[in-house]
This record gives structure tokens, sequence and C-alpha cells, in this order.
């Protein structure tokens, strides 16, 4: 039996995404939350208001709270 590759799970999709944004590839955009864990949503909340205050193209204090935010959606907290 195959996996459907069309579907993708939301954390999984978000973690590509901020990865995405470590390589400097993405900009500072909105994140669908909807389908997390209420743990994983939190992490993602913060790290969207740590975005919001930031300056298009600020990476440097923004970093540690992405990868803070990946590994809370690792780990489906």
């Amino acid at each position: 039996m195959s996996a459907n590759s069309d579907y993708q799970r939301t954390d999984d999709e978000i973690v590509a995404l901020l990865s995405q944004w470590l390589m400097k590839t993405l900009g500072n955009d909105a994140l669908d939350t909807e389908d997390l864990a209420p743990g994983q949503r939190v992490a993602v909340e913060e790290l969207m208001t740590a975005l919001a205050g930031a300056f298009p193209g600020e990476t440097g204090g923004l970093e540690m709270v992405v990868r803070e935010t990946i590994e809370a959606l690792a780990y489906g907290e």
C-alpha cells in the first residue's frame, strides 16, 4: 500500500517551513496551527508573536525561538 504523497501532517509542514526560514529562503509569514496539539500550538503562536514584532529579514534573536518551536513540533507536545 502506498502512502498518499499529497497529504502532509500540519506539524511536518510547519517544521519544513521553519527549516526553510532558518535557511533564509522563507519570510516571516503566518502559519496555520488549527490541527496541532495544544503545546505545539502554543509554541507556534509564541513564534508568530516574535515574528510579528520582527523587522523584515531579521533573523538574529528569532533563530532560537524557531529551533525551540521545531523541537516542540517534533516531540508532539
